[in-house]
């Protein structure tokens, strides 16, 4: 993940086992592949989510958005771009793209999404972040390219 665009991405193909009798990836799949998404950002910062929940805390899902554009197809590949686009003491919201990679390096847009995510206690009562995770995130706010 480049801290300088703001963005995570995560280049992968659409497996069989995502896939209904049409070869289609099943609309699912998709939040699954933003979780990837998160994950593969969260390692760029240096801050994996198994620390978070080390340090006593979940990010729980609190809502989730998906407008599909086009379908996926089985072997696709795909180039799934997260962004953190708010954060808050106690919530963080992640959106994202995601492109089927065309020949000579185009993409074509698939899909688009958005999570919204409270910080809860290990009792799932909700609590602030802690300060230096704040601080990770907050300059990515607004910093992805256009």
């Amino acid at each position: 993940m480049s801290t300088v665009t703001g963005e995570s991405r995560t280049e992968f193909r659409v497996r069989y086992a995502e896939t209904d009798a049409m070869a289609v990836a099943h609309h699912a799949t998709y939040p699954v592949w933003f979780e990837m998404g998160r994950t593969d950002l969260m390692h760029g910062l240096g801050l994996p989510y198994t620390e978070i929940e080390a340090r006593g805390y979940f990010l729980m899902l609190s809502d989730l958005q998906v407008k599909y554009r086009r379908a996926a197809r089985y072997d696709d590949p795909l180039v799934l771009l997260t962004k953190v686009a708010e954060v808050r003491s106690r919530t963080l919201r992640f959106t994202y793209e995601l492109y089927r990679a065309g020949a000579a390096g185009n993409l074509e847009l698939l899909a688009t999404g958005e999570t919204h995510h409270i910080a809860t206690d290990k009792n799932y009562r909700p609590s602030r972040l802690p300060d230096d995770v704040l601080a990770l995130f907050t300059p990515l706010v607004g910093a992805a390219r256009p």
